[in-house]
């Protein structure tokens, strides 16, 4: 986002995160208006010349509100209507910031959602194990990612393997992301996982280890790289038999890797 839209986006967050925070209801709040911005963000997806007229610096802020409850009037809570409202009477750098600036206040709204529940850190490693799956499954990614399948189809393709086996809130944000086949399905997760730690005030540390990592050691790893990087970690790990031995660890663009087979692979390099 440019410096307009980066503005507009940090004023309409506090407004949400407040709005959040004086509900009544946080967990019911969170997710109707959290899904109902995604349904916003899906109509401004199907609708340029929309898109345009409400970023159009040539209206007024209450002319681009106007079009906002000549569309949402009754049709979602008032929540969201007051969200996207106060969106479209900022000033945004372009239709696509906006689009984006709302899909991430969705985002938000989910994830508070889920933390009233308590499910935050499932949500975060839920969006993690999916990744994994789909990195695994190149058949299974690339149908998602295809371009030549429609935004419904693609979701309806990754609500079936994910009905009864995830969070609400973790379907949601993954149906989304998956939805819009604008970037990888493991790249569009990973990006989600790390935003969930952000919300907690963590980095993630993507983990493969030759055995499966206990909570404990998980634990110990954590309180070594948060030593190392002065900040708080989150481990995520997988286990990788092809490593023989130890781990590589990835945080951020940073690879730590301690592996058997790396260890064997730098030696190789070193003879030649």
């Amino acid at each position: 986002m440019h410096a307009a839209s980066r503005e507009a986006y940090a004023r309409l967050n506090e407004t949400l995160e407040q709005g959040l925070r004086e509900s009544a209801d946080t967990v019911g709040t969170g997710a109707t208006t959290g899904t109902e911005l995604f349904d916003v963000v899906d109509v401004l997806d199907g609708e340029r010349s929309l898109r345009v007229a409400l970023v159009d610096a040539a209206s007024s802020p209450q002319q681009r509100t106007d079009i906002v409850k000549a569309l949402l009037s009754g049709k979602v809570s008032a929540s969201t209507e007051e969200i996207v409202s106060a969106a479209v009477s900022q000033t945004w750098s372009s239709s696509r910031d906006l689009r984006s600036g709302l899909e991430q206040l969705g985002r938000v709204a989910l994830l508070r959602s889920a933390e009233a529940q308590g499910q935050l850190d499932r949500v975060e490693d839920e969006l993690f194990r999916l990744a994994r799956i789909m990195e695994r499954e190149p058949q299974l990614e690339m149908l998602p990612a295809d371009r030549a399948v429609s935004s419904d189809q693609r979701r309806d393709l990754l609500a079936k393997v994910l009905y009864g086996k995830v969070t609400a809130t973790t379907e949601a944000l993954a149906l989304q992301a998956v939805g819009r086949g604008q970037e990888r399905p493991v790249e569009a997760l990973d990006a989600l996982c790390d935003d969930v730690a952000a919300l907690n005030g963590r980095e993630v540390a993507r983990v493969r280890s030759a055995a499966e990592m206990d909570d404990s050691q998980e634990r110990a790893l954590a309180d070594k790289l948060e030593k190392i990087y002065g900040r708080k970690i989150a481990v995520h790990s997988e286990v990788d038999t092809s490593l023989l031995g130890g781990a590589v660890v990835r945080v951020g663009d940073e690879v730590i890797d301690g592996s058997t087979a790396g260890k064997l692979e730098r030696l190789r390099r070193s003879l030649v």
